[in-house]
């Protein structure tokens, strides 16, 4: 059989939720796009992770994206034509010593210097009166108002949708075995052909940084396996997303009753072969810490519990811009907290992808941050 060529504008390499978003806004400037996916799009950490839509506790320099994206989420239905199960709530993370509370004091005052208001400290009644299931020996919580939760499988699904809809073309079931640029053409070799396009856009994931060193761009990133747990249903008790502050924990009850446990903590993961191995002495401790907060989880079973495959920078800040080759862009590294940024990541990387300004900084995000090279943007 004849070896077929594929031609594009602009390749993504990885079908989660950053490189189905960047296919939809390239496609929405009427930019050709080819996307290929190694497994299935949403496969791995886009499509089983905790769906927190939370501008709350980000890296300060996150922030301005997290902002970018609250305002595609108040409306994701336009963007999407799907509301992505999107429940508007507010995100708490809960103070149990006065350290606790004093650190969510200086972080409030932090960004109030930097221009952002949306975070607030409440202090023990107004804890009770929004948290009433809550321990009597939590004193407050860092609070925002507005943030919430959406299912990140269906969100995922709907990012691709519409880029298809829109004439970008997915290729599930299709890895690539090696990328090479010859003049101003990046061509990707896969097991169905040849796919070129003058611009690469890397949104890999935990197989980001392999993938970046072919691009010439050396880029540490640890493939990790975070975890979650779901419940039995129980008596409905808390209509918030709740963390912990200083510790690990993400906590929501869905309308049914279940409640769905996470906060970072990780199993193994294996990505060559797309195994995770889940460590139940995790599990127990994320468990043991919402039993801590909310005493009615003590009763409650867990039904089942998974790890999704993601990639992790050394400051957990994720890696987003332009290569050293030209027409490379980088955007992966979320380190388990993307799923939020997605709809201003996309609109980033389609900026850089077309020449446009990006209307956001990216400084902080610069695939050689970790090394002595030049500038990225």
């Amino acid at each position: 059989m004849a070896h077929r060529r594929h031609t594009a504008d602009v390749l993504i390499i990885g079908g989660g939720i950053h490189g189905c978003s960047a296919a939809l806004h390239l496609a929405r400037r009427g930019v050709s796009v080819t996307v290929l996916e190694k497994d299935h799009v949403g496969r791995h950490a886009s499509g089983v992770n905790a769906g927190g839509v939370r501008r709350l506790g980000r890296a300060y320099a996150e922030v301005p994206l997290a902002q970018a994206a609250w305002r595609y989420w108040r409306d994701i239905r336009a963007l999407v034509d799907d509301d992505c199960a999107f429940r508007v709530s507010r995100y708490l993370k809960v103070a149990r010593t006065d350290k606790d509370l004093e650190d969510a004091r200086t972080r409030v005052r932090d960004l109030n210097a930097l221009g952002f208001s949306h975070e607030e400290t409440i202090g023990r009644e107004e804890l009770r009166d929004l948290l009433p299931a809550a321990d009597p020996g939590c004193i407050g919580a860092l609070h925002v108002a507005g943030d919430g939760s959406a299912n990140p499988a269906r969100t995922t699904q709907a990012f691709r949708r519409r880029a298809a809809a829109l004439g970008a073309v997915f290729n599930e079931r299709t890895p690539v075995e090696r990328v090479a640029r010859t003049g101003a053409t990046w061509t990707a070799a896969t097991a169905r052909g040849d796919f070129e396009a003058p611009t690469l856009i890397n949104a890999a994931g935990a197989w980001g940084g392999p993938l970046a060193a072919q691009t010439g761009d050396a880029i540490p990133v640890e493939a990790h396996a975070p975890m979650l747990a779901i419940t039995e249903p129980v008596a409905p008790f808390a209509d918030a997303v709740v963390g912990v502050l200083n510790d690990a924990l993400s906590f929501k009850q869905f309308p049914n009753g279940t409640i769905l446990l996470g906060g970072g903590v990780r199993g193994k993961a294996f990505p060559d072969s797309n195994r995770t191995v889940l460590d139940f002495a995790g599990i127990a401790r994320f468990l043991g810490t919402a039993a801590d907060i909310f005493p009615a989880v003590a009763e409650a079973r867990i039904v089942r519990a998974w790890a999704g495959i993601e990639g992790y920078t050394p400051d957990a800040l994720p890696v987003i811009g332009r290569g050293r080759e030209d027409g490379v862009i980088h955007a992966f590294g979320f380190s388990a907290h993307g799923f939020q940024l997605s709809p201003a990541v996309g609109e980033l990387v389609a900026d850089l992808a077309t020449g446009a300004q990006p209307a956001l900084p990216l400084d902080a995000f610069r695939p050689d941050r970790f090394n002595s090279g030049g500038p990225a943007i």
